[in-house]
């Protein structure tokens, strides 16, 4: 009698095309439409976006929070790239200790492939991108993993495991390029800009020995608006340089430029001036001898005049005497206004006359600070010099 029902049932269904579950018990049409309303619902929501206080303590205790809520973890793929994308905000995006607790949150021993065909087809493909997203925010943030890690991947992915495979390349290349940069900058960054701005003007001059550091304050300069500090960096080449410029020729002050010292920038100035062409030809036409160069050998032997050798004793082209200029001195500013910087050349004419015979001119790559002296104010009428000289162009 049972299967004729069932028969039946299936015959009708084939004519008529009726939906299988019309013939079962059906809910309301009011619990038909709740069910929908909750699918329509985040299945996980992120818990660090209503967290008060934004700390490593807190970020930690969540995570402990959602291992012990569920013994099978689910949504743990979900809660780790929820974690990674709020990591900076709780100010743990460089910790790796908190970086290994959110590999713990992953169960251990489901994950390890038991042939090479789950081994080289990523076995739980999702599972794995998870964690490898996390290794590749570490290497963006310059955090080393230890050996620790290496065991705690093993234990999750196994032997053969992509993860692992990601941290052994990282364990590779990360510590040959860690101090490799022959301008260490403490690690953090300071947080003090006017440290910060010392160490960007150093590490810029030491392509010159000899180039000196000096910090100005404005206060020493008489009717300057703009209070504050100036890092000038400048070396007894590059003031020669600035003796030996011609003096209707005008020079730049060019900026703001932008330097990155690890997650931190600093905007700095250039003094400079436009190529001299006259130099540029002498030094194009006075060619080096490559002594490892046998492609034009020279055969006295056969009448062949041996070409003259350039002499030894030539003036060698300096370091700060570039293609698109001379580059005379460098300066970072507290404030990077137009102020500050006109304080600046009013400081750098103590140690170098010659500059208050040499117009100066602001070429600005962007917009700066607009609390500067005008043109027309009694202040700077006061320097008359100044003020044929100095103008923004």
């Amino acid at each position: 009698m049972i299967n004729f029902h069932r028969t039946l049932r299936a015959v009708i269904q084939r004519n008529l095309r009726i939906p299988q579950n019309s013939f079962t018990r059906n809910l309301s049409s009011d619990e038909s439409q709740k069910k929908k309303e909750k699918a329509k619902l985040p299945i996980v929501r992120n818990p660090f976006d209503n967290a008060q206080q934004k700390t490593k303590e807190t970020f930690v205790d969540m995570v402990s929070i959602f291992e012990k809520r569920d013994v099978h973890r689910r949504n743990h793929v979900e809660f780790i790239y929820a974690a990674l994308k709020n990591m900076e905000e709780f100010g743990v995006h460089t910790d790796i200790e908190v970086y290994k607790s959110l590999i713990e949150v992953m169960p251990k021993g489901k994950f390890i492939p038991t042939n090479i065909f789950q081994a080289e087809f990523m076995h739980y493909p999702k599972q794995q991108q998870c964690i490898i997203d996390l290794l590749e925010q570490m290497e963006d943030n310059g955090v080393i993993p230890d050996y620790e890690m290496e065991a705690m991947l093993m234990n999750v992915f196994g032997k053969r495991g992509h993860p692992l495979r990601k941290y052994w390349r990282m364990m590779y290349w990360m510590p040959k390029f860690k101090n490799l940069s022959p301008w260490p900058v403490p690690n953090p960054a300071p947080s003090d800009i006017q440290e910060l701005a010392t160490l960007a003007v150093e590490r810029m001059c030491s392509i010159d020995i000899k180039s000196k550091i000096e910090m100005f304050h404005t206060e020493e300069v008489e009717d300057s608006i703009d209070k504050t500090w100036i890092i000038s960096g400048m070396s007894e080449e590059q003031s020669q340089l600035l003796t030996e410029h011609k003096k209707p020729n005008p020079i730049y002050i060019e900026g703001p430029s932008l330097i990155w010292l690890r997650n931190k920038s600093v905007h700095y100035f250039t003094l400079r001036s436009d190529p001299d062409l006259e130099k540029l030809e002498k030094y194009k036409k006075r060619q080096i001898e490559d002594t490892d160069d046998v492609s034009k050998l020279s055969t006295p032997f056969f009448g062949t005049m041996t070409p003259p050798r350039p002499s030894a004793l030539a003036k060698q082209r300096s370091v700060h005497e570039q293609n698109d200029g001379t580059i005379f001195a460098i300066c970072a500013t507290g404030t990077s206004t137009k102020d500050s910087l006109l304080s600046w050349i009013r400081l750098l004419e103590k140690s170098n006359p010659c500059l208050s015979e040499i117009p100066v001119l602001f070429k600005f790559k962007s917009i700066v600070g607009s609390n500067i002296v005008p043109v027309s104010t009694e202040s700077d009428k006061k320097k008359p010099l100044d003020l044929e000289k100095i103008k923004v162009v």
